[in-house]
Formats: C-alpha cells, structure tokens, sequence
C-alpha cells in the first residue's frame, strides 16, 4: 500500500475459524489493557458477514468472564437505515450475536438511528462522538472494519466524496443500487483511533485486498485506503482464501 500507517501489520490465517479466534484473542488484550489505563474501552463495530463468527466468540463463556464488559462502550462505523428488526440492520447483527449476551449497560451501547431523517441523525451521531472523545488524544480504542470486493469499507464507496472528508466525523449517503441511505463514519474519525482491524475472508475479496495493500494509492477507487491511523496501529486479520494472490515476498507479510 502507498503510505501505510506507520504501525501496518498483515496477518494471514488458514480460515475465518482461525481468523475469528485471533481477532477475539486481540480484541480481549485490548481491553485489557484500555481499560487498565483509562478506565473504559471504546469500540466501533462493523456489519458484514465477516465479523460474525468474532461477535459469537467475544460473546461465549471465555470471554465473556475475561473481557470487563461494564466499561465497554459500544459504536458502529456504520449502519443502514432500515428499521432495527431488519435483517440487513448491522446493529441486529451485533445484538444478537454479541450484545445481548455480555453485560454491557444498555446506556453504553450507542447504535445509529436514521431518525428523524439521516442528514440529521449523522449530525447526532457525531455530535455524540465529539462528546464522548473531546479532549483525548484518540478516538476509539478499537475500530472494526470490513472490506467489500469492490474496496469499500463501513459504507465508505468508490467515488463517493465520503471518502475524502477531513472535517466532518459522520455523514448521510445514499445508496441508488439499495435505494436507501446509510449513515457511516469517515477517516476524519476512524484515524484517530487507536487500533483499526480489518477482518478479511473469503476468495472473492482477493482482488480488492491485494489492490488495495500493493497497489497504488487511490482510496477515491479503493476507499479502504483512506483508513491509515494517524497515531494508532492498522491491523489486517485476512484469511488465505482473500490472500490469494497477494505477494508473498512483500515486507509486510507477517
């Protein structure tokens, strides 16, 4: 990738199982270690199909005794606006798979409303993330993100003037193909976060990952790119199916 993140680290696992395990593993430590040092641990989910199997983990026996969920505060890089019982509602996914199994306080957990319209909601959300982090030095202490085969990532898409926000934290688009709106973060937020993941699986995102690690810089064709944390780390977590036809003689290959 053309000007990484300081702190960029590939990891290829065999399968999303190995991929899921580690990223729980990570996302534990971290806590851990936030919450040691500043008494809470702020987090941004991610939708997609991707994260699913980590929500599941995070929410079984093991870590639910580890990880102290009553400081956790939880965000969404994105959301679609849909109603919240739809199916294609990242916050559903993350209720169900994750939230509603840990005890996390209901006043902690912070999904995104589309209501009473998404220009405005976007307004709210940020308003709140402003709130949240006024005066610290990072904003989330983990980021999770996807990566779809076309190279977006939260719904930050190809073309898009989302991709190039520098000023606003959280913005309205809409979706002609979907025919609705999404509300989702920009990189003026997601950079300044401590560790950003991408969780990566499957054979058809081999194409966008290998674009988007060893080809040129263009987050205006591969939004991914945009994300580069300012003074945080930047972890890929990819299974072997999308490393595919990455090259694996490049430095950063872990």
């Amino acid at each position: 990738m053309a000007s990484p993140s300081k702190a960029a680290h590939l990891h290829v696992y065999p399968d999303l199982e190995a991929l899921s395990q580690a990223a729980a593993s990570l996302f534990a430590a971290k806590a851990s270690q936030a919450i040691k040092a500043r008494g809470a641990f702020y987090v941004a989910l991610a939708g997609g199909a991707t994260p699913g199997r980590t929500y599941e983990l995070l929410s079984g026996d093991l870590y639910r005794e580890q990880v102290n969920w009553p400081l956790v505060h939880v965000f969404w890089g994105d959301e679609r606006c849909v109603p919240p019982t739809d199916p294609r509602s990242n916050a559903r996914m993350a209720q169900e798979k994750f939230l509603k199994l840990v005890p996390i306080p209901e006043n902690q957990i912070h999904p995104i409303s589309c209501q009473p319209a998404p220009g405005e909601a976007a307004k709210s959300y940020e308003d709140l993330l402003r709130r949240f982090f006024a005066g610290k030095s990072h904003s989330f202490d983990w980021a999770f993100l996807g990566l779809g085969p076309d190279g977006h990532t939260a719904s930050l898409f190809p073309g898009e003037p989302a991709v190039n926000e520098r000023n606003r934290w959280v913005i309205a688009v809409f979706r002609g193909e979907e025919g609705i709106f999404r509300v989702t973060l920009t990189p003026a937020v997601l950079n300044r976060a401590r560790t950003v993941v991408f969780l990566v699986s499957g054979r058809d995102k081999a194409q966008a990952l290998q674009e988007v690690l060893e080809g040129e810089y263009e987050p205006q064709r591969l939004p991914a790119q945009a994300v580069r944390p300012e003074k945080g780390e930047l972890l890929w977590l990819v299974d072997q199916a999308a490393a595919a036809v990455l090259d694996p003689d490049r430095p950063f290959v872990l």
